[in-house]
């Protein structure tokens, strides 16, 4: 039994499935999740290894697409090897691919900003521009982007990540109202604080402003909501789950 059908989901089994950031973090346990349930699962990130290696460990189920979300030619690219490896356009795109770096405003370098929009904004826009026309052809599909509690809470240091999500939210809204009734559902699904390697950089326990890890939530919480969204009735959207920790 699948383990959407054991939670009382609508089973995942033959289904397709495109995850991003699926080399680490609330990405992997995504592709873990909808692998587990019985999709078969494309597996984008930057890093061709811990792709390979997680592909390796789902088996059958799984397949390698390196990428580098930066790069308009890379996400061309991977959009058409994602076709070749799954036989068609996928039925589900979870948008989970993303950079965190804080700094005051003056102090935040360009770079930076711009990185994040990039990959927080622009990458998840051209993976929907290039799987959302099939997904209306066949009357059927799932987007679901992976926001944060920053897409709608601002913080001090936090001005390119709340940018590039407070976007993703309203790119979100905008599909949502754009695809109502045509049976292509989206879901935003926006955690609080969750212990992932996005946080490596920025040691949140040596701060004062910043939750401890251990107090955050875990990128398997954020996989359950994910497979809740996508399991439910045809019939049914969930627009938005915000997540934190109990």
């Amino acid at each position: 039994m699948s383990a959407s059908s054991a939670n009382g989901g609508i089973p995942l089994d033959g289904v397709t499935a495109v995850v991003t950031g699926a080399s680490r973090g609330i990405g992997e346990a995504v592709a873990r999740s909808l692998s587990t349930a019985g999709a078969r699962v494309a597996l984008v990130a930057r890093g061709r290894e811990p792709l390979e290696r997680l592909a390796a460990a789902l088996g059958a189920s799984a397949c390698a697409v390196p990428c580098d979300l930066r790069d308009a030619g890379a996400v061309n690219a991977a959009v058409q090897a994602i076709i070749a490896k799954l036989g068609g356009p996928p039925r589900i795109l979870v948008n989970d691919a993303g950079i965190f770096r804080v700094g005051p405003l003056h102090e935040l370098a360009t770079e930076d900003f711009e990185a994040m929009v990039s990959v927080n904004l622009v990458a998840p826009f051209r993976f929907i521009h290039a799987f959302l026309p099939a997904m209306l052809a066949g009357k059927a599909g799932h987007i679901v982007t992976i926001g944060s509690v920053a897409d709608r809470s601002a913080w001090p240091g936090n001005s390119g990540y709340a940018a590039s999500k407070y976007g993703a939210r309203a790119v979100h809204e905008v599909l949502r109202a754009e695809t109502k009734g045509t049976g292509v559902r989206a879901t935003l699904v926006s955690p609080n604080a969750t212990d992932t390697a996005l946080w490596d950089d920025v040691a949140p326990d040596s701060r004062t402003n910043l939750p401890n890890r251990a107090d955050m939530l875990r990128p398997e919480d954020v996989a359950r909501a994910v497979l809740f969204a996508v399991t439910q009735p045809e019939t049914v959207n969930v627009d938005e789950l915000r997540i934190s920790r109990a």
